[in-house]
């Protein structure tokens, strides 16, 4: 094999602030020919982190559309994929992580026979129904994919209980990487708040909150508790970039709306997030990505579900789930804007999902399983 052609397919920014990265990396290698296709799933979010991290799509279905559903995106996605793939042939498809595009891609790979590399692979929560739909995608990707890019060795030993035991590689996460390229001394905000507030003098919680699971009864508990923290508090500010879903815009102001120190704000870019994130005091999220992120940034993180596939950060003492029941989230809340100690041992916890070389390992096991290099990459914590 002279070159290798490797396709990467993402549509959303959290799906793009992990795979830029990526991308980058598979860039610079000479035996790589790196193909970007994006499904623009979020387009007015994904414009931004291509930009930061100087990547540009060589592909683009732009399938966004109002009032979208999980139907039409996955259906766009895959016949999108149909001509794109055709054309291009790539030797590898990558996807990432759980959406409606990753499942999409990697299906769309399966029908023209192309390998498919899921990167972020072997999370669960092992309800279907939390987080939906991305519990499904990813096993249902996980069945599709031929090697498997896994953040933590849980994640590992969750496909192998799953009997996918070949083309698994432990790698940590590839959002690690990320905030080498984002995080910097001296950021300047482009929300003129964020450059005002007083980060130290002030006790600072980052907020957002969009799944779906959370729509109706827990997003209104969820917030009416963020009030009443805030109340409690007088040393506190909020900040919550809200989502631009419409049923999120509309619980958000409802319930956070004319208090002083609570600031909805617009969806922040990457880099913009993150340094707010290396700012604060404290991160209250259902995202994620949020879970991995802060406790490499040394903030304690209070997940807004009842759940989590993400169990090796509660077991690091990084990460409590607060769950979505008003009581519990202001009583944990409070615990950790009241007790220095309860503080101290979550933001000193060691954060388990990487070392900021998962884009490293990921290229050169897929050099390795093709046959370019001798040797499969040192496992993550090796």
């Amino acid at each position: 094999m002279s070159e290798l052609t490797v396709m990467t397919i993402f549509g959303t920014r959290p799906e793009a602030i992990k795979m830029c990265p990526l991308v980058r990396e598979l860039d610079g290698r000479p035996g790589i020919r790196s193909l970007c296709c994006v499904t623009a799933q979020h387009r007015e979010m994904l414009d931004s982190v291509m930009e930061i991290f100087g990547r540009k799509a060589h592909l683009a279905l732009d399938i966004m559309e109002p009032r979208q559903t999980l139907t039409t995106i996955t259906a766009k996605c895959l016949t999108g994929m149909e001509e794109v793939l055709r054309q291009a042939r790539p030797d590898l498809v990558l996807v990432h992580g759980d959406t409606s595009t990753t499942f999409s891609g990697a299906l769309a790979a399966f029908y023209h026979q192309i390998p498919v590399g899921h990167v972020e692979a072997g999370l669960r929560t092992y309800d279907k129904w939390s987080p939906y739909p991305e519990e499904m995608n990813r096993k249902l990707v996980g069945a599709i994919a031929d090697l498997h890019f896994c953040p933590t060795a849980a994640n590992r030993d969750n496909l192998r209980r799953e009997n996918i035991t070949q083309g698994v590689f432990l790698t940590g996460n590839t959002v690690i990487d990320a905030l080498g390229t984002t995080v910097t001394d001296g950021f300047r905000f482009q929300e003129p708040l964020l450059n005002e507030l007083d980060y130290t003098a002030r006790k600072v919680i980052l907020v957002t909150c969009h799944r779906r699971e959370n729509y109706g009864e827990p997003m209104a508990a969820i917030m009416t508790a963020l009030r009443r923290v805030v109340d409690a508090h007088p040393d506190t500010e909020l900040v919550y970039p809200v989502h631009l879903s419409p049923v999120v815009q509309e619980a958000a102001h409802k319930y956070l709306d004319g208090h002083p120190r609570i600031h909805l704000i617009a969806p922040l870019a990457v880099d913009e997030m993150h340094n707010l994130m290396a700012r604060c005091h404290l991160v209250m999220t259902d995202s994620g990505g949020l879970q991995e992120e802060a406790p490499a940034l040394g903030k304690p993180v209070l997940v807004l579900r009842r759940e989590t596939e993400r169990p090796e950060a509660v077991a690091a003492g990084t990460v409590q789930i607060a769950g979505v029941e008003q009581e519990q989230i202001v009583a944990l809340a409070s615990r950790l804007l009241e007790d220095p100690e309860a503080y101290r041992a979550m933001a000193h916890a060691v954060n388990p999902y990487g070392d900021g070389h998962a884009c490293r390992r990921i290229a050169d096991a897929i050099e390795w399983h093709f046959g370019l290099r001798d040797q499969p990459p040192e496992p993550f914590g090796a």
